[in-house]
């Protein structure tokens, strides 16, 4: 069973395939791996191994992931008739009406979900710890954060329980749990997987879906199939020349990078362990023999994006809010949820709709100066995070008021790139002395994942990071 948790779902789904595995194993196997390790880590919050087991017994889809084992976000992927709490104690038992069009490319691709992961809540924070549910724990160091807000979903695929798992980001929420947990987390360009049907867009464009993975090609696999386009939607991202998982070991050719290794700027981290990371994936890059050179979109740190990223978080949540309020059937209070959430409704409610409007405004204005520098690049290379995985329970061991500070200061790289929609990528290319995950961040121009895959193919077959496993696994 040990070579079986290793593989990646794609070698999982070829198991099948050949005969020398059945769905009914895998799942078992997933079970068997969430029962025995969750109780150190909290990265599933709710289990359907019943439905599970009799799925994986039945008629699954023939897609390409066929019977593999996968653990669904408790954000968003809703399934009809089955709880999505969204890391809100108030709506743990609320059973939503309608499955997700994202859900439905999972089901079709033949995976089989075992349960939901956790997260924080509302995703409104970089760590797994929401008041209502118990903080996810790192399998490489259990007293460390997981990220957020797919911490659940890494700390699982980082500890064997199962090879895949679904993730979305708003402001860096695949990459920062990805690049904690020592893993793949590929965020995908806007409009590439839809949220439909009771969404069209989360936070003014920002929000995506897609998963963490431990291989690239697992990363390129799972955003083919979830990437079909729903009808009516917003906008659609440019069409791909072909599947992400015929871009694994292609040559992305002699590339032009840009890097920047810190954000030059007193509010945010700069651990000498993030600029260790960039400058091992730099020497790395020029040994492949693509052109690095020291280079940023002069945009990328302007003081007004954070005042204008909060605004849209704020409108974007209330509203939210009261959409749960009217499937829960009541209001839900302030003291029912975090400081941080609360605040955020307050804001909310506060801001007029010409503010609001005028921060979409200026996202567009400055999305536009962020996109001219890809005129003369290919990708940027940046730290995932301003730091490694803190200890929990760091973002609010200074109160409420500084809370929103910390978690400014850790993410000085990611949220940049859900408003301009780039994809982005984190790879798991460096760990620390202590042994703790330290990602680094590769983004590529707008609808361009394919040179991403590429490139990112590449790192993986001359630093391979695979075989490495976190103490927690056995």
């Amino acid at each position: 069973m040990t070579e079986i948790t290793w593989l990646d779902a794609t070698a999982q789904a070829d198991l099948i395939r050949r005969g020398e595995a059945s769905p009914a194993e895998l799942v078992d196997a997933a079970i068997s791996r969430i029962e025995q390790l969750n109780p150190l880590l909290d990265a599933v919050i709710s289990t359907r191994f019943d439905q599970a087991r009799k799925e994986a017994a039945g008629d699954l889809p023939a897609g390409p992931f066929r019977g593999v084992p996968i653990l669904l976000k408790d954000l968003g992927c809703m399934v009809a008739g089955e709880p999505t709490a969204f890391g809100i104690g108030p709506l743990r038992d609320v059973a939503w009406p309608v499955t997700s069009f994202l859900a439905q490319m999972f089901q079709a691709a033949g995976f089989v979900a075992v349960g939901r992961t956790n997260v924080p809540e509302f995703g409104t924070t970089v760590t797994t710890e929401a008041m209502s549910f118990p903080a996810a724990r790192n399998p490489w160091n259990p007293g460390h954060s997981t990220g957020g807000s797919s911490g659940g979903s890494a700390a699982a695929v980082a500890s064997g329980m199962v090879p895949v798992a679904h993730a979305n980001d708003g402001g860096g929420s695949i990459r920062i749990p990805a690049s904690e947990c020592g893993l793949v987390g590929l965020k995908p360009t806007r409009g590439r997987v839809s949220q439909g049907p009771l969404t069209g867009e989360g936070w003014a464009g920002g929000t995506i879906d897609g998963s963490v993975t431990r291989t690239v090609r697992d990363a390129a696999g799972v955003l083919d199939v979830i990437s079909a386009a729903m009808p009516g939607e917003p906008y659609y991202a440019p069409p791909l020349r072909r599947p992400l998982a015929r871009e694994v070991g292609t040559d992305p050719g002699q590339l032009r990078i840009g890097v920047v290794d810190n954000a030059g700027d007193e509010r945010f981290l700069d651990d000498p362990q993030c600029r260790a990371a960039v400058a091992g994936a730099a020497r790395l890059l020029e040994s492949l023999g693509h052109h690095v050179t020291q280079s940023w979109p002069v945009a990328m740190f302007e003081h007004e994006f954070g005042a204008r990223f909060a605004a849209i978080i704020a409108a974007d949540t209330e509203a939210t809010f009261r959409a749960f309020e009217a499937a829960l059937g009541r209001p839900i209070g302030d003291d029912e949820i975090e400081p941080r959430n609360a605040a955020y409704r307050q804001a909310g409610r506060a801001l007029g709709s010409v503010e609001y409007l005028e921060a979409r405004q200026w996202f567009g204005q400055w999305a536009r100066r962020m996109a001219s520098w890809w005129v003369d690049f290919d990708v940027l290379v940046t730290p995932t995070l301003g730091a490694p995985p803190p200890e929990l329970g760091w973002f609010t061991a200074a109160g409420p008021a500084a809370e929103g500070r910390r978690i400014a200061s850790f993410i000085p790289y990611t949220a940049q790139f859900n408003m301009t929609g780039q994809p982005a990528v984190s790879l798991p290319l460096h760990w620390t002395p202590d042994d703790l995950p330290v990602g680094v961040q590769l983004v590529a121009g707008y609808g361009r994942e394919d040179i991403l895959v590429r490139l990112a193919s590449q790192l993986e077959q001359a630093a391979p990071w695979a075989e490495r496993r976190p103490p927690i696994h056995a």
